[in-house]
């Protein structure tokens, strides 16, 4: 039907609602980017202390942030005039 999802737990397929079924997707897809976050902070500070172990200098630039959506858009609206 229109209103319901089919979605895969594991080897099953489950029918849900739709509004749930997105619900859950939006959920995990923030959980998800938020361990995706974390790790990418955790890299930083791992790869300064090996460079520092190391002698080498720190690396300029690899404390940049990526530009989000939200910044890519508007970035992209200014660029098409």
């Amino acid at each position: 039907s229109p209103e319901k999802a089919m979605v895969c737990f594991g080897n099953m397929f489950i029918e849900l609602p739709k509004a749930q079924t997105q619900k859950m997707l939006r959920q995990d897809q923030e959980q998800l980017d938020e361990e995706i976050n974390n790790l990418r902070k955790e890299l930083r500070v791992k790869v300064n202390r090996l460079y520092e172990a190391q002698g080498k200098p720190e690396l300029k630039g690899f404390n940049l942030n990526p530009m989000s959506a939200e910044e890519m858009k508007l970035i992209n609206r200014i660029l098409e005039g």
